[in-house]
Parts: C-alpha cells; sequence; structure tokens
C-alpha cells in the first residue's frame, strides 16, 4: 500500500477528535493528535503532516501563538477549527498565515472539503501536476497511487517519498541533499548510501531494465532526475 496523507487533529476536546477521527478514516488518511500546544509542536516536528488542523482553545497556551511557529516549522497547510466566530479572530489568524478558517460547530463533509481543497493546492502550487507520466508508470500525487502499465505499484512510505520528490519536479536535477532533507527531515547527518538504497529498490519495482534506467536517472556526484520524455 502506498502512503496516505497524515492529518494532525489538534484540539483538547475527546469528542471533537472522535468526530473529526471518525470522518478522516473513513476517507483513508492517516490520523495524528495532539491536544495541547506543546504536543502539537512535538507532533508537528515528528509527523510532518501535510494538514493541520487546529483548534484555538487549547489548555496551556492559545492557539493564535501557535500559527506562526507552525508555519515557520514546517510547510503543513494549517485549517483552524474553533468556535470563535468573531471576525477579528478569523482575520488574525489568516494574517498569522492559517490557511483556511473554519467554524465550530462544522459539518464533516465540509470538513473532509476543505481538507481535499488543501492537498490539492500543496499538489498545484508553483505549477506543480496533480499527476506525473513517465513512459507507463503514472505518479498520482494527490491519491499517493503508483500504477506501472495499469498495475498499482506498492512502495514504501520512503520509497515513495523519494518518487514523489522527484515527481513534484519532472525533468529537473534533485539534488541528493534536496531528497535527503526531505525523506529524513530530522536527521542531523545524512548518508547519501541510504539514498542509493532507496533509489535501487524503486528501479527494481518501476524500471523495465533496472541496470540500464530510462525513468529515474542518475547525475552523477549531483543527484537524480525523473525523465518524463516531455
Amino acid at each position: 500500500m502506498t502512503s496516505r496523507h497524515t492529518v494532525l487533529v489538534v484540539d483538547n476536546e475527546p469528542q471533537i477528535r472522535r468526530l473529526i477521527n471518525a470522518a478522516l478514516t473513513r476517507a483513508d488518511y492517516r490520523i495524528v493528535e495532539a491536544e495541547t500546544g506543546r504536543e502539537a509542536l512535538d507532533r508537528l516536528r515528528g509527523e510532518r503532516p501535510e494538514v493541520t488542523l487546529l483548534d484555538l482553545g487549547l489548555p496551556d497556551r492559545d492557539g493564535l501563538e501557535l500559527v506562526p511557529l507552525m508555519k515557520k516549522e514546517t510547510d503543513t497547510t494549517l485549517i483552524i477549527i474553533s468556535a470563535r466566530d468573531a471576525t477579528e479572530e478569523k482575520v488574525a489568524a489568516l494574517d498569522l498565515g492559517a490557511d483556511d478558517y473554519l467554524t465550530k460547530p462544522f459539518d464533516t463533509d465540509e470538513l473532509l472539503a476543505r481538507v481535499r481543497v488543501a492537498l490539492r493546492n500543496r499538489m498545484t502550487k508553483d505549477g506543480g501536476a496533480l499527476t506525473v507520466r513517465a513512459g507507463d508508470l503514472e505518479i498520482d500525487l494527490m491519491r499517493r497511487h503508483v500504477a506501472k502499465a495499469g498495475v498499482e505499484v506498492h512502495l514504501t512510505p520512503k520509497e515513495y517519498a523519494v518518487l514523489a520528490q522527484l515527481a513534484r519536479h519532472p525533468g529537473r536535477v534533485i539534488t541528493h541533499g534536496q531528497i535527503m532533507d526531505h525523506v529524513w527531515p530530522h536527521e542531523i547527518e545524512h548518508h547519501v548510501e541510504y539514498l542509493r538504497v532507496l533509489v535501487r529498490a524503486l528501479r527494481q519495482k518501476l524500471e523495465t531494465d533496472p541496470q540500464r534506467p530510462e525513468i529515474i536517472t542518475n547525475e552523477l556526484g549531483v543527484g537524480y532526475r525523473l525523465r518524463t520524455g516531455e
């Protein structure tokens, strides 16, 4: 199975978390939870969620204080979920860097729609494509689905992370350092051999002839490139 999108849910009310988690689980998202601001920052650094749902009324600090900290720490898309419905609160959150604001009580279908929009915006920012094709290989970045000649290819989370990083910039050389910063964001020392092992595994799964790769090509001493033929 390919990796699922990760959503961090930050709310100190168990019933709200259960409601959100049930909706996200049905939609096949991977869920990480936090009840306090401190836990939220820890989860953010450790899990690197693509989307964060943040309540403002946390027990240890005001959620508005977390907004700039979260945006500085990672590129997570931040959606505020709060009972505060005053216009000035919404404006303050958005001015501090939040990407969206949803007022409680909310409909879970609307919440899921906001999450889907957030993910689409992440994939298409800077002109990126949602689906990338290289020969008979198709990489669906929105669904995190990889298929070769119409047959699903099962990748490990780190294999997918490497492939997705290349697919977001098809035809461009991505340096070893750039890939490793994305795949191992918390490693102080990066060992390029780890990356080479992952690329060899990817080539075994994706290339017609792994010894003569035509999809993931090497730029000697620099990095890798996803060749799309375009």
